[in-house]
């Protein structure tokens, strides 16, 4: 039964755009790799990483002049980065941060197919390459996990104690708990954010949506931090616009975490 389950909460957690909203190309004349349809620019690179799980896993970097934190994030299970390519583009102008944004295996045009362990495994991989081709300390690097990426984004935290911070954006509890009101973590569920959460040792900023389901599962999530170390806790992201404002309010409360407050107007 537990295996049925786990399987069903697994199938429930992916669904990769199809087809892909992009190819990448590489131009004849640079030998760079390119993200079609998109026009090239110069502070975007465009990169195959390999995972520990033997899949290669598109990601992109986008650099910001003078920026001095990096945001690492892991996009929702419905998405794939040519889809959230111009998002990461206001991300890093708005935020004034260099930003890594990634594909899960069996996304984009990563290879292999999505499931939980691969998916720790992707953003292990992308954390390697901000650390070993753009010298980003950990200390400058902020987590940021969108739905299904709270999973990758708490389990790679738990294991590092020096970040800058993590934003949980419209976080599962686990997967279980997407499906069924369970008040005990069963050893077959995936993405067991609940038990994780109060192992991360950096600030941690909860963002949800105006979803009833959404809202009381970050209203958990934030009452089990609260009791732990200094939080965020930011309501209703309406529309794109009111987004992109209310994460203007991201860094003001990263360089001073000792506050807990409510950035929702």
């Amino acid at each position: 039964m537990g295996g049925v389950t786990s399987s069903m909460a697994a199938k429930l957690a992916f669904f990769p755009p199809s087809p892909p909203s992009y190819k990448v190309i590489r131009d004849d004349v640079t030998g760079l790799l390119l993200l079609d349809p998109f026009p090239h620019r110069e502070n975007v690179d465009v990169l195959k990483l390999p995972t520990r799980r033997g899949n290669e896993i598109v990601a992109i970097y986008i650099r910001y002049p003078m920026a001095t934190s990096t945001l690492l994030y892991s996009h929702g299970n419905a998405a794939d980065i040519g889809q959230m390519y111009e998002l990461f583009i206001e991300l890093s102008i708005h935020l004034r941060v260099n930003l890594m944004g990634y594909d899960y295996s069996g996304y984009g045009q990563s290879s292999g197919k999505p499931s939980e362990h691969n998916t720790y495994a992707d953003i292990e991989a992308a954390y390697k390459c901000l650390e070993e081709s753009y010298g980003a300390k950990q200390e400058d690097i902020i987590l940021y996990g969108q739905s299904v990426g709270s999973g990758p984004t708490l389990d790679l935290a738990t294991r590092l104690p020096r970040l800058r911070a993590v934003v949980l954006h419209s976080a599962i509890l686990s997967g279980l708990r997407v499906m069924y009101p369970v008040r005990h973590t069963y050893w077959f569920d995936i993405y067991k954010n609940i038990d994780k959460i109060p192992l991360v040792k950096c600030p941690i900023l909860v963002i949800h949506v105006s979803n009833i389901s959404s809202l009381c599962d970050c209203i958990k999530l934030f009452n089990i931090l609260h009791h732990h170390h200094s939080t965020g806790f930011s309501k209703q992201l309406h529309s794109h616009e009111k987004y992109l404002y209310q994460t203007s309010a991201i860094l003001s409360w990263i360089l001073a975490p000792e506050q807990c407050y409510d950035i929702a107007n």
